[in-house]
């Protein structure tokens, strides 16, 4: 069925049809019988668990950040089975993102290129919709700067974010890996990433009930990036990791060189950088012991590549283009691992 619904989507521009679907899935809770039957298509057998970051979570799947960035269709997501969600990023003010077209589907390569620029309705806007939401499903959000925030100033926009937000969501991920906002890279710096992750953690300690703050990492770190930026989170009692953001990569892309250097820059996710995001979960999890749990994202398609994930050390898995191209009917395949 969704075989044929994903035929006629793609027949649509890649960002009309998402902001078509969300929409759909957006309207469609609020009709009385429909929640009952995404549930019961969807909603994946109880199981065993998860335990992290001081959370219990009903199993390992998740949706990532941007996806839904304006926390549009919570509920719909709780009635689809993820037993997460992350919404966002989301920065102080609205801001529109990057020119039009920025979604690009490489369908020959079950990938997705995209330079939306941290697109978003904004702090207020986002909280007011978690404000409204009914299901009980844990939510995180990923936070980030407006892009004419400079990085000097960069912090002061990740804690605004962070004190809106912090009685609505169960957890916060500090993305500052994005490689669709020029200079966001540079606060993945070991400094800079202790700086602000200290700072946030100042904010924490003052709450009633501090949440978890995860860092959401590039593909593309070297290695001594990596330890880097394990250190920076110990250092500054990071509760876990998000491996991996988007890649600059488009080594070994079955989709012509023409038509890559057509689309030009972005994020590259989906099937090309499984690999790449297996190899840091598990450099991650090696280097740490296993003390610095893993959000394991890239490249998840089937139930091997859950246990691919899973087995490098992944304590919670999220998907994006995977959904993107499998559909809803994953959620309950990937759950069983």
């Amino acid at each position: 069925m969704y075989r044929l619904l994903r035929s006629l989507l793609f027949l649509l521009p890649p960002e009309t049809a998402h902001h078509l679907a969300l929409t759909v899935l957006k309207v469609s809770i609020r009709i009385p019988f429909v929640p009952v039957l995404y549930r019961t298509f969807f909603m994946p057998a109880p199981g065993a668990p998860v335990h992290a970051f001081g959370l219990d979570f009903p199993h390992r799947i998740g949706l990532a950040a941007g996806f839904d960035k304006n926390a549009e269709a919570i509920d719909a997501w709780a009635a689809l089975g993820f037993a997460f969600v992350e919404i966002g990023a989301v920065t102080p003010r609205p801001q529109a993102g990057n020119p039009r077209p920025r979604l690009f589907r490489l369908t020959r390569d079950r990938a997705l290129i995209n330079r939306m620029g941290f697109n978003n309705k904004g702090l207020d806007y986002v909280a007011r919709r978690l404000q409204r939401r009914r299901s009980r499903i844990l939510v995180g959000a990923n936070i980030g700067k407006n892009t004419d925030t400079p990085n000097n100033r960069a912090h002061e926009d990740y804690f605004a974010v962070f004190e809106g937000l912090h009685d609505l969501v169960d957890y916060f991920t500090v993305n500052v890996s994005c490689p669709n906002i020029g200079d966001l890279r540079e606060l993945q710096d070991e400094d800079h990433l202790v700086q602000l992750l200290e700072g946030l953690q100042a904010i924490n300690r003052r709450k009633a009930h501090p949440k978890p703050i995860l860092v959401k990492i590039s593909p593309d770190l070297t290695d001594a990036e990596l330890d880097a930026t394990i250190s920076a989170c110990r250092q500054a009692g990071a509760a876990g990791i998000v491996a991996v953001n988007t890649s600059t990569t488009r080594a070994g892309l079955a989709t012509p060189a023409t038509r890559i250097k057509r689309i030009g820059p972005g994020g590259l996710s989906g099937h090309p950088i499984k690999r790449r995001a297996t190899e840091v979960i598990r450099y991650i999890h090696e280097k740490t012991g296993g003390s610095l749990p893993v959000i394991g994202v890239g490249g998840i398609f089937n139930p091997a590549d859950a246990h691919e994930k899973v087995t490098a050390g992944a304590t919670l898995l999220q998907v994006f283009t995977g959904f993107v191209y499998e559909g809803p009917g994953l959620i309950k395949k990937l759950a069983r691992v």
